[in-house]
């Protein structure tokens, strides 16, 4: 198989352990720089250049797409795809999961248990709006942050007030949750590849912190998802059209809740702590995915 890795360094260890597996895996793979993919448009076809170079004939794409240059790398991977590449994360799913107010929307329609969540547009609906939501602690969460970035716990009802009007002030996008006690600054991230849980840690956040992630500090181990923790992530995954994320749950009173789906989820923390080779996990089924694809269009060409 031919592969392509949209990177924008070689260095991570993500994208280093990729390109170490796929090549164990006997596959033939490069990593491309998606601000260097550039494109050509039209009804007689779709091309791509890299670095002067046109570039066609990969069979597959692993997107590892930041949120920083998520709009322009989402578009080179669907220029990909209309290339007839497969990728187990499709340009469309990554977005829906990048916006976490859709995301949210999308998984609490199909029943998906998330911590209660708020949002509003006009200042003058404030008051009215964080009374739906109830009394603090608050979580607020800008729209688009990431790895426990632009994450406030709120304790008194006018500290929510004074960070609403703040980002307001900012034109930040962003949503109000509730603050679930009994978690006690712990949640759970079950990495879903292929419709099944792979590998699953737990992080603690550090002492004086709520925030678990572990570029913020957090401690992580290896851990057995009970079977409903399973199933919520990989229904999450499933909604949001994401082959291959990084579910992030939290255990309530009322089961497990989860935080967010991530479409680009790291490997080094997972792997460390559980022992999986999940790199391994991901280029396996990159694999089995075209290989079935390619046999179903050679029968059916046959018929």
């Amino acid at each position: 198989m031919k592969l392509a890795i949209l990177s924008r360094n070689t260095k991570l260890y993500s994208t280093r352990r990729l390109v170490e597996a796929a090549r164990e895996q006997r596959h033939s793979v490069r990593v491309l720089d998606p601000l260097r993919c550039y494109m050509r448009i039209a009804c007689s076809g779709f091309q791509m250049h890299y670095k002067g170079r046109e570039i066609a004939g990969y069979q597959a794409v692993i997107p590892r797409i930041g949120a920083s240059v998520t709009r322009y790398g989402t578009a080179v991977l669907r220029q990909f795809e209309l290339m007839d590449s497969f990728t187990p994360n499709p340009s469309d799913a990554i977005l829906r999961a990048r916006d976490k107010l859709r995301s949210h929307q999308m998984l609490a329609a199909q029943g998906i248990g998330l911590p209660a969540t708020v949002f509003g547009d006009n200042p003058d609906d404030t008051t009215d709006l964080l009374s739906m939501l109830g009394p603090p602690p608050h979580v607020i969460k800008l729209n688009e942050g990431t790895q426990g970035a632009g994450v406030m716990l709120t304790e008194k009802l006018s500290a929510s007030r004074g960070v609403i009007e703040a980002l307001r002030g900012l034109y930040a996008q962003f949503l109000v949750q509730e603050f679930v006690a009994e978690a006690k600054g712990a949640d759970l991230r079950c990495f879903v590849v292929g419709g099944k849980v792979v590998a699953a840690m737990k992080r603690q956040a550090p002492k004086g912190d709520f925030r678990s992630n572990l570029h913020r500090g957090g401690r992580a181990k290896g851990v057995k998802a009970t079977a409903t923790e399973q199933d919520v992530a990989i229904r999450a995954a499933r909604v949001l059209g994401l082959g291959v994320a990084g579910v992030d749950l939290i255990r309530s009173h009322r089961g497990p809740l989860v935080l967010e789906v991530n479409a680009s989820p790291g490997l080094e923390g997972i792997e460390a702590a559980s022992g999986v080779d999940v790199a391994g996990e991901i280029v396996d089924y990159v694999a089995q995915r075209y290989k079935r694809r390619a046999a179903k269009r050679a029968a059916a060409a046959r018929a």
